[in-house]
């Protein structure tokens, strides 16, 4: 691979999901646009992104989802109405956010069926917008790490040194690992290891290590080979796990990296409340009103 072949200039995000976990909210509205202080976990996850120095970004997205469409385009009747009704400071609100996409392309894969997370990024790679040649960031609307150094800017770095794809981990209590991906590792230097095994929702005698599986990933050309090749599972799905699996089996390396930051967990409603209440209480405009209120709240 050669040196702009290791630039990351492209991303994907998933969010094709049904979002059962979040009924019957989700019948109304899209997980990814559930709330975290005052702004969606979708804007959350564009923003890191575009952070991280990437500017094209592909949403995979189910037939259903026309709201996230809607979303990231500008407001001209809105912005005609605020300045006739002289609402300046809500207009300098909505200018701000619309420059926040300005520079960004934004293209949507559909995944008609929910077949796999592997599945959905092969919708996106169908598009035609990633190359054969170009590896891609990948970030799921699950999960959100608040960081000083955004989360998939620190496995672009790793990427450029490693030229291997790249998982982000994170540790938890041996008792939670079974409900995430867990992986066996070698350490191979601060914070980076390479990854010997992944297992999806392992037994407890399955787990070899405290690191589980964060949705965030560099993918190289490689790794949509082997996903394109790869047969669904028992259940009909193509899962991402189970293919980094087989490249590990055909000896491919693939590392893991120790992400640095909170990790805040959006997959069901325990882990959005609980990241709301994070993200909420450091807020630096309503932070300090809600830790007073939780000081005199009587339940």
């Amino acid at each position: 691979m050669n040196e702009d072949s290791k630039l990351i200039k492209k991303a994907i995000i998933p969010v094709a999901g049904l979002g059962t976990r979040f009924l019957p909210l989700s019948l109304a509205i899209s997980k990814e646009f559930l709330p975290l202080v005052d702004k969606p976990i979708i804007q959350y996850i564009v923003e890191e992104i575009k952070n991280s120095g990437i500017n094209d970004i592909t949403f995979v997205v189910s037939p259903k989802q026309k709201m996230i469409i809607n979303y990231f385009k500008k407001s001209p009747d809105l912005e005609k109405l605020l300045i006739k009704r002289k609402k300046d400071k809500i207009l300098k609100e909505l200018k701000d956010f619309e420059a926040l996409f300005e520079n960004i392309k934004i293209s949507f894969a559909v995944q008609k069926d929910p077949l796999g997370d592997g599945h959905a990024l092969i919708q996106a790679y169908k598009l035609g917008k990633i190359s054969s040649n170009e590896a891609v960031a990948v970030s799921f609307g699950d999960d959100i790490i608040d960081s000083n150094v955004p989360a998939l800017a620190q496995l672009i770095n790793i990427f450029q040194t490693c030229d291997a794809p790249v998982i982000a981990l994170k540790q938890l209590p041996r008792d939670k690992i079974p409900s995430y991906g867990s992986v066996a590792v070698e350490k191979i230097a601060n914070n980076l290891y390479k990854i010997k095994k992944i297992i999806e929702k392992p037994e407890p005698d399955q787990i070899n290590s405290n690191f589980v599986v964060v949705g965030k990933y560099i993918l190289t050309p490689e790794v949509f080979e082997y996903l394109g090749k790869s047969k669904p599972s028992k259940k009909g799905e193509i899962i991402l796990g189970e293919v980094f699996d087989k490249m590990l089996d055909d000896g491919k390396v693939i590392y893991g990296y120790d992400i640095k930051g909170e990790w805040l967990e959006c997959g069901d409603k325990l882990k959005w409340l609980k990241s709301f209440l994070y993200l909420s209480l450091k807020d630096p405009i309503f932070g300090k009103e809600l830790k007073d209120y939780l000081k005199n709240i009587k339940i």
